[in-house]
């Protein structure tokens, strides 16, 4: 391969969406594990987490249906936070064959350790735009969420909605 279509390739590499998308993740997950330290929790762990204390006893599919996650990798992110002793899971009432999931004391702990670093994290990689960007980015990754799915929970979406909503009145109270 010659030098010059080297060169084409490595740029369109470099454009791809896909590309710049996965890399943005991977900066976005190196960047929360340094703010959350020792806590030793991943981004989707955190989300679950998240998820689990704002409304216990939910079901995996609801789970699922929350975060947005999909069905087995949810369910091994449950399977470790069990083992480490910040979820606890039971079979449902309501049907045997299924798991609600319920926050430890260890997971509440766990939950307030990381939330400032993972709100330190959330703004250090926002701070890489310029403030009257950040609600346009936010809502441009919703709307590609959205569109390409799988997410089926109105509120994954009105938690997105909302944060951009946040953005955008912050940007209005500097003057932005």
């Amino acid at each position: 391969m010659s030098k010059a279509s080297s060169g084409k390739q490595s740029a369109v590499h470099e454009m791809s969406a896909i590309h710049l998308l996965h890399r943005a993740g991977q900066c976005a997950d190196e960047l929360f594990a340094k703010k959350i330290g020792k806590v030793d929790l991943t981004p989707r762990q955190f989300a679950v987490l998240m998820v689990v204390a704002k409304s216990e006893d939910l079901s995996q599919t609801a789970l699922v249906d929350a975060t947005g996650i999909d069905r087995s990798t949810l369910a091994d992110i449950v399977r470790r936070l069990v083992e480490r002793g910040l979820l606890a899971r039971k079979r449902t009432k309501q049907d045997a064959r299924m798991y609600a999931v319920r926050l430890s004391a260890a997971g509440r702990n766990a939950i307030e350790s990381a939330q400032p670093g993972a709100v330190a994290s959330n703004d250090e990689l926002l701070s890489s735009l310029p403030e009257s960007q950040r609600a346009t980015f936010v809502s441009a990754l919703q709307k590609i969420v959205e569109t390409m799915g799988p997410i089926s929970s109105a509120r994954v979406a009105f938690c997105s909605r909302q944060r951009v909503a946040e953005i955008k009145e912050a940007n209005r109270r500097n003057g932005r």
